[in-house]
């Protein structure tokens, strides 16, 4: 898909990454027209190549995270690398990394050690706890950040957590880098210098556990887990209908408890009921609530109580799994789905959410491992016998 005048056109980042926050950050950042070349290791590549192989043989994260880039093997560690990485830099805008803990800097791609020689580069580290503090040099890893930021704790059953069945802090690092890099370019514009974006997943989700932080406030009582239901505002949650599937529901203020007991629940006399006569009441009663909500769907089926729920309008929701997203009616028509092209043939893919309307997004292809090292290099001035030379000694 081609199109004009997008957000980014003309900007390059190099990226250093791997897994899933650098990249989802950086997939965002082509999306919107920048070119991204992505460093990959010789031989293996990015890791995220190999967590599976469920679409067509290729990995569900790395097709995810990775259309429309370009990838460039380049074993960073060998001394012949370093010139490759100079010519790439003065061509760079910006730079992202989320290698382990102090290696970028090791490497000698700090922002302190480019800032002189690419005062225009805006560098973006993402790191599981930052580059200062106790945790400094702590590995860390999706489900190892949810647990430190306290997300485990809040979510799950009463009797054990349960993770994000997706990669929430990754995704938290991820977007946090790519806002903050479109906020540099935008300073950059002002004032024609880089600048350094530094990211740190803990920080991220700390940010994005904030109610449930404010909720606690002076040692007060956490949220507890209470399963795919609200902790804290009732009926909120998951209530099964007459025909064993679950509808979930949402209620969020007085008004709309009133509407739910006349028009849902045909029980009027309940609003009156002081036991339910707040939202903290009825959490409290949320047990005989639960009963009470599911002895009235009883004799529906789930659909006709979304009908009943629509009808009164009430929020409310399918428990819809993989297999009802990939069909659901509402991304059909709003025509979210496109092709792109993949080295397993064309797949489809989400158009990025929120963009202007005036921007057509960069759909492009998902690389293969290196698919892009020679042309690369041709545009950096390698020669063939120089990019020879660096082939047979596994620079590239």
């Amino acid at each position: 898909m081609t199109g004009a005048n997008r957000p980014l056109d003309g900007i390059t980042v190099v990226s250093l990454e791997h897994a899933i926050a650098a990249p989802f950050c950086t997939r965002q950042l082509a999306d919107l027209g920048a070119r991204v070349i992505k460093i990959e290791r010789p031989g293996s590549g990015d890791f995220a190549r190999s967590y599976d192989e469920r679409v067509k043989g290729l990995a569900s994260h790395f097709v995810w995270t990775n259309r429309s880039k370009e990838s460039l093997t380049l074993d960073v560690k060998h001394a012949d690398a370093n010139a490759v990485l100079t010519r790439l830099l003065q061509s760079a805008d910006v730079l992202v990394q989320n290698l382990a803990p102090g290696a970028a800097a090791r490497l000698g791609l700090s922002f302190a050690a480019l800032h002189e020689s690419y005062p225009r580069l805006i560098v973006c580290d993402i790191s599981g706890y930052g580059d200062s503090g106790p945790y400094r040099d702590k590995k860390a890893y999706d489900l190892l950040i949810q647990s430190e930021s306290g997300f485990l704790s809040v979510t799950g059953t009463p009797d054990e957590p349960a993770k994000a069945g997706c990669s929430i802090a990754d995704i938290s690092a991820g977007m946090y880098a790519y806002s903050n890099i479109l906020a540099a370019l935008i300073q950059r514009g002002k004032t024609g210098k880089g600048s350094r974006v530094e990211v740190s997943m803990l920080e991220t989700m700390a940010e994005w556990m904030s109610y449930p932080l404010y909720y606690a406030i002076d040692d007060a009582a956490p949220p507890q887990r209470t399963g795919a239901a609200h902790s804290t505002i009732y009926p909120y949650g998951p209530f099964t209908a007459g025909d064993g599937k679950v509808v979930m529901l949402g209620l969020q203020n007085e008004r709309e408890w009133a509407v739910f007991c006349e028009k849902v629940l045909l029980r009027p006399e309940l609003v009156a009921d002081p036991r339910y006569a707040s939202n903290m009441k009825r959490s409290i009663a949320r047990a005989e609530l639960k009963t009470l909500v599911e002895q009235a769907f009883a004799g529906l089926s789930a659909e006709q109580v979304v009908a009943r729920l629509d009808a009164a309008g009430i929020a409310c929701a399918r428990v819809n799994d993989m297999h009802d997203l990939w069909q659901h009616e509402q991304l059909r028509a709003r025509a979210r789905w496109v092709e792109i092209e993949s080295p397993a043939g064309p797949l489809p893919a989400l158009l990025p959410p929120g963009l202007p309307d005036s921007v057509q997004p960069r759909m492009d292809a998902v690389p293969a491992l290196g698919q892009h090292t020679r042309s690369i290099l041709i545009e950096l001035g390698y020669t063939p016998d120089e990019i020879a030379q660096l082939q047979a000694a596994h620079v590239v």
